[in-house]
This record gives structure tokens, sequence and C-alpha cells, in this order.
């Protein structure tokens, strides 16, 4: 217990280095970090208003592309039945 090991030291220097190196960087990443919370949670409030708007249509329907005018959706049993 007399010594300290190396990983004690390599810790103290790291808090050194906080303490007095980067008081005024850590306050600029804290800020950063703040603004980027702030932007996720804004954009996420955007999405959930984008969703609700779109609620007209039940949830999972995928509505079917536009038809030409003569176009007529029957099976191959059907055509294969009015042919008979």
């Amino acid at each position: 217990m007399g010594s300290m090991s190396p990983v004690h030291w390599l810790i103290l220097a790291v808090v050194l280095l906080v303490v007095f190196g980067g008081g005024g960087k850590i306050s600029g990443l804290m800020g950063d970090f703040a603004k980027g919370i702030k932007s996720f949670k804004k954009n996420m409030a955007d999405d959930e208003s984008m969703t609700s708007t779109d609620a007209t249509q039940a949830p999972g329907h995928i509505s079917p592309p536009n038809q030409n005018p003569g176009y007529s959706q029957t099976t191959s049993s059907e055509t294969h039945r009015n042919q008979v």
C-alpha cells in the first residue's frame, strides 16, 4: 500500500488534466451535448406531428397505385371461366 500502481498514476494524471487544462473545453463539450439533445427532442416531436396527420389510413395499409380507366382486376380463373 505504500506505493501507487501505474493505474493510480494514470487516473491522477487524467484528473489533473481535467482540472487544470480542460475547464473551458469540458463546458463547451457539455454545451454541445445539450444542444444535440435539444435538437433530437425537437426532431422527435416533428416526426410525431407528421405521423399524426397521416393517421387517416389503417396502420400497415398500402394504397393501390393509380390505375388506367379501362383496367379491370380479374384473376386468371375468372378470365378462364368467362372465355369458356
